[in-house]
């Protein structure tokens, strides 16, 4: 009995080693299993095709330095059309958006006042000269009288005297009628630059006053921004100096160049008033809200696209390319500024010559694998 009692828990025992020894094995199967899968998964992974304009290399650039302005656009050449005379408003044909010559008859006043009133000048004047004629006449028969001796000086000076009241009086009449042909001129209201109409300001049939403002013309074909900035940064604004605008629903920035520099302070803001050419005005319009920065020097520093640093963690960062892999590498931002019309920053914590994702391509995992196409660096 004890030896049979023996026998079965020695196979007892047996079964317990082989059944944990099978566990074992199946465990240690599976985890070669899972290993090798997980190593396959790795190598049939795809990695992250990137374009050219996928990445940019860090580098050491000249960045233009200067200053932030903005302001509105006006043209160089613009012009009131103003009334004149006082009458009413006749023959104005012309609307915002129509071109106009300078010179060109834009509008009327009614003239028929001023017409009349010169005719009643001009007969006027003829009636002077009449008495001009009179006078000569007179003047110079007493002359001969007076040479004859059968008159006196006396007389002869008189008929000077009257000779010379006729003369200032037809004087006096002509200039009357003078003035009056200019008033039925200026009735006529011609366009004083080339251009377009941007504002109607009166209707036909309206009374309008000396000074009253008709039309406003403008010639789109110059324009300039007018911009204002800080006392402190006068000092750096020179003639000539080059700037790049943006403008509202415009996709590429506009040269432009300062032409000239207020040499008063603006009251109440004490900010300074400069004047830029802009370059290219063929699409652009008078009033526009533009911005930019007036290039006052060059500075040498590591740099990268504004874009390309991210800014989705606690310190600004960057994605790196090291090794076919992407690396997120915290950065220093420096000073900024431009590089062929695109925003860039000084940046410390890479070394020269590393690539970086830029801004477009979005985030990315840490160790995600990357590929470079042909032309991208």
């Amino acid at each position: 009995m004890k030896i049979r009692l023996k026998w079965l828990l020695l196979g007892a025992t047996v079964v317990a080693l082989g059944a944990g020894g099978w566990h074992t094995f199946q465990s240690r199967k599976q985890q070669k299993q899972l290993i090798e899968a997980q190593q396959e998964a790795q190598k049939n992974r795809l990695a992250v095709q990137l374009a050219p304009g996928d990445v940019v290399t860090v580098q050491n650039r000249q960045l233009s330095q200067g200053l932030p302005i903005s302001g509105q656009t006006k043209a160089v050449n613009a012009a009131f059309v103003k009334a004149r005379v006082a009458g009413e408003l006749l023959d104005l044909q012309v609307r915002e958006g129509d071109f106009v010559n300078a010179g060109q008859i834009v509008a009327r006043v009614d003239g028929t006042e001023y017409a009349a009133r010169l005719r009643q000048a001009q007969q006027q004047a003829q009636a002077a000269k009449a008495q001009v004629d009179i006078a000569q006449r007179s003047f110079d028969n007493n002359r001969s009288l007076v040479d004859q001796g059968f008159i006196s000086k006396t007389s002869l000076e008189a008929s000077a005297s009257t000779l010379a009241a006729a003369q200032a009086s037809f004087s006096a009449a002509q200039a009357g009628a003078d003035v009056l042909q200019k008033s039925l001129d200026d009735a006529v209201l011609r366009a004083p630059i080339a251009g377009q109409v941007s504002q109607r300001l009166a209707q036909n049939g309206e009374r309008v006053g000396v000074d009253s403002r008709i039309l406003e013309i403008v010639d789109v074909r110059r324009l300039e921004l007018e911009a204002t900035i800080a006392v402190a940064d006068a000092n750096q604004v020179r003639i000539g100096q080059s700037a790049q605008l943006r403008f509202d629903g415009a996709t590429n920035p506009v040269a432009a160049r300062v032409v000239r520099i207020n040499p008063n302070a603006t009251l109440g803001s004490r900010a300074v008033m400069i004047y830029l050419s802009i370059a290219s005005a063929d699409t652009l319009r008078q009033g526009l809200y533009a911005e930019g920065l007036l290039a006052t020097g060059t500075v040498s520093a590591l740099a990268l696209p504004l874009s390309a640093v991210r800014t989705d963690k606690p310190l600004p960062y960057v994605q790196a390319v090291v090794n076919g892999q992407v690396r997120h590498m915290p950065v220093t931002l420096g000073m900024r500024g431009a590089l062929n019309d695109q925003t860039m920053v000084a940046v410390t914590g890479v070394p020269e010559g590393t690539v970086v994702l830029t801004g477009g391509v979005g985030p990315m995992q840490v160790d995600t694998e990357v590929t470079l196409t042909a032309g991208a660096k």
